[in-house]
This record gives structure tokens, C-alpha cells and sequence, in this order.
């Protein structure tokens, strides 16, 4: 078998096993957050970064959710890095933005987070921030969901079927989540551009 029929399958694997539930469960705090006039805070860092800015254009676009990502001002956030450290950079973020009990926090990451391992500390602090002032917190990880997966109101995990394609699966499939939930009746409030172009 060749190495794309190999990832191909793999991602047929995943989508087979992928937990539905926990995707509707996620559609619909993401329906209380818009009619509570919430926002939507994405994070993530790496490839799951560039994720999160896709995801905000998609989610203000096309859901009409007010949604950011700090990874998005660069100037900012290493700003922050080099003056307080990587650990505290969206904890602080979410501080100035007054982070409220109506709005919430959606994770993309590898593998959620874990203090212990010192892997995506910021994530972490950004979570039980979140939790200690009553936001709401979803996420799309891989692995095993990390800090994430223990902490959130609604997660979705990639589920893992082969340890060499953890990583990969786990960004594309934030893609797959995400776009499933702007397309979702719960939440989509503007037609896209080319399913409107065609009719």
C-alpha cells in the first residue's frame, strides 16, 4: 500500500470513529454562546494557530460570532512572551479582553495541554482561568485530550490510529470539526460563497 492510500485510510478510520455526540454537544454551547452574545476565544499554538485564525474568520463570517484569536497579533504575543513568558501569554490576553461567563474558549492542540510535561502550559492556565471566572471551554485534541479534555464543557478527540500520524490527523481534523460547525443549522447564519453562486 502506498503511503497516501495509507493516510487516506487512516483518516477513513478516524472519521468512522470520531465521536458525534460530543460534536453536538459542542454545536450547541456554541448556540448559547451566540444568542447569549458571547465570543469566541480560539487557541492554540504551531499549526493548530494557523487553525484558529481560519476558525475565526469562519466563525465571525459566517456564524456571526464575535471571535479572536491571539495568536493573530504577533506583536502582542511576543511582546508578552519575552516580558512575562510563554506559560502566561493567553491567560493575560484573556484578562484585558475581560473574558465573561457568556463567552468561551475553543482548544485546538495536538494534545491538549499537560502541566506536568510542560507541553502547552499556556493553554492550561488559559483553561482554569476560563473555569475560574465561569466561560465556557470546548476544544478539538488529539491523543488522549490532555488538560483540555479533563477541563472542557464539550470536547471532541481525534481518536489516535497510528502513533506515527498523530499529529497531522489531529490538525486536519480540527478543520473537519470546525467547518461541520459552521455549516451546522444551529449555528450558520450567512451563506457561503459558492453554494450561493450555484443556485
Amino acid at each position: 500500500m502506498s503511503y497516501a492510500a495509507q493516510h487516506m485510510k487512516e483518516a477513513v478510520e478516524i472519521i468512522q470513529k470520531m465521536d458525534v455526540p460530543a460534536i453536538e454537544k459542542m454545536a450547541d454551547l456554541l448556540a448559547t454562546v451566540k444568542a447569549d452574545g458571547g465570543r469566541i476565544f480560539f487557541l492554540g499554538v504551531g499549526g493548530s494557530a494557523g487553525n484558529c485564525s481560519h476558525a475565526v474568520n469562519d466563525f465571525r463570517k459566517i456564524v456571526g460570532i464575535e471571535s479572536y484569536a491571539p495568536t493573530d497579533n504577533v506583536s502582542e504575543l511576543t511582546a508578552r512572551t519575552n516580558d512575562e513568558g510563554w506559560a502566561t501569554v493567553f491567560v493575560e490576553w484573556l484578562k484585558i479582553s475581560k473574558l465573561q461567563p457568556k463567552d468561551a474558549l475553543f482548544i485546538f492542540s495536538v494534545g491538549g495541554g499537560n502541566l506536568e510535561k510542560n507541553i502547552s502550559p499556556n493553554l492550561v492556565e488559559a483553561i482554569k482561568f476560563a473555569k475560574s471566572v465561569g466561560a465556557k471551554v470546548t476544544g478539538v485534541v488529539g491523543r488522549d485530550g490532555g488538560y483540555t479534555a479533563q477541563a472542557a464543557d464539550a470536547c471532541v478527540i481525534v481518536p489516535t490510529v497510528n502513533p506515527e500520524t498523530i499529529t497531522p490527523h489531529s490538525e486536519a481534523f480540527q478543520a473537519v470539526v470546525w467547518h461541520l460547525l459552521v455549516s451546522h443549522p444551529k449555528l450558520k447564519a450567512n451563506q457561503t460563497k459558492w453554494e450561493s453562486a450555484v443556485k
